[in-house]
């Protein structure tokens, strides 16, 4: 198990910002280590067991969600309504705190970091893309993907550099000006990617990215999330949907609380499925298999 927070104590600076982690001989930490993870809500009869899965009769503790994702990674958690992916979503993305267990996020251990501490590990080591984009209406593309890395105090010319190079990045170059209203819903969930790409956080998290798009705009937010993770970027996806699901290199199923799948698709190192073999991967989409009359995989 690696330590938290630089010393050797897993100690961090009381108030000040959590320190990096020193690099391990072998190799940087895991982006993601998750240890006997639990999430409950309420008491006595009225508990609800979010995350860690039924207690056992005999012991009455609940086994716990354990997960390892290591950098490079593109990983789909997967499960219907009330399985509690988004319970483990919160917490992967320091918007919640786990009930017991141990998370650390890029070899930091978040468990015993304060709210300021945890704004700064989410504006460092964590690009978040929501279903609903979450832009600031009436705001330029530019000015929205500038946002996180003003809350981090870059300067305004570096801020703009780096904001002009991640719009460049999703296709958008030629919409740095536009406002939401002038974008379609691809452009708008591309120019929320931007944003999350453009502090160089350890992990792009998405939630449900592709929910409130149709299957064009889908493809093409997929494809330059394929580019991505195939660039090195670590990528985590929440997701109910198959389709989305099959571009990740590995693919965990929730129910309950627990993980009940494990899944590997692709190896870590190298690109993900859909950039691996793209004639094999078109080949065995959905769209391609109702064309063609169906078919077995």
């Amino acid at each position: 198990m690696r330590l938290g927070l630089g010393g050797r104590n897993g100690a961090h600076r009381g108030g000040g910002e959590p320190e990096a982690p020193q690099e391990e001989p072998w190799g940087p930490p895991p982006v993601i280590e998750v240890r006997s993870l639990r999430k409950t809500y309420g008491h006595g009869d009225a508990t609800v067991r979010a995350l860690g899965g039924p207690p056992d009769p005999v012991t009455g503790e609940s086994p716990g969600v354990d997960l390892l994702v290591e950098q490079g990674d593109m990983v789909a958690v997967m499960g219907s309504s009330g399985s509690g992916k988004s319970t483990l979503m919160n917490i992967l993305g320091c918007l919640d705190v786990p009930t017991s267990g141990r998370y650390l996020l890029d070899g930091i251990d978040v468990g015993g970091l304060d709210e300021h501490q945890l704004s700064l590990v989410r504006n460092r080591k964590i690009g978040f893309v929501f279903q609903s984009f979450n832009l600031v209406p009436r705001t330029p593309a530019l000015a929205q993907v500038e946002l996180p890395l003003a809350y981090a105090g870059v300067r305004t010319a570096e801020r703009r550099r780096r904001a002009l190079a991640a719009l460049a990045l999703v296709g958008l170059a030629d919409r740095v000006d536009h406002r939401p209203n002038e974008l379609s819903g691809g452009q708008q969930q591309r120019v929320a990617v931007a944003r999350a790409l453009v502090t160089a956080p350890a992990m792009l998290l998405a939630d449900e990215p592709t929910g409130n798009l149709d299957s064009h705009s889908t493809e093409e937010v997929l494809s330059i999330v394929d580019r991505l993770n195939a660039s090195g970027r670590t990528v985590v996806l929440i997701t109910h949907e198959d389709e989305v699901a099959r571009h990740a290199k590995r693919v965990i199923r929730l129910v309950d609380g627990q993980v009940v799948a494990d899944v590997r698709q692709a190896p870590v190192e190298g690109p993900p499925p859909a950039l691996r073999d793209p004639g094999i991967f078109a080949a065995h989409s959905p769209q391609a298999l109702s064309a063609s009359g169906g078919g077995a995989l």
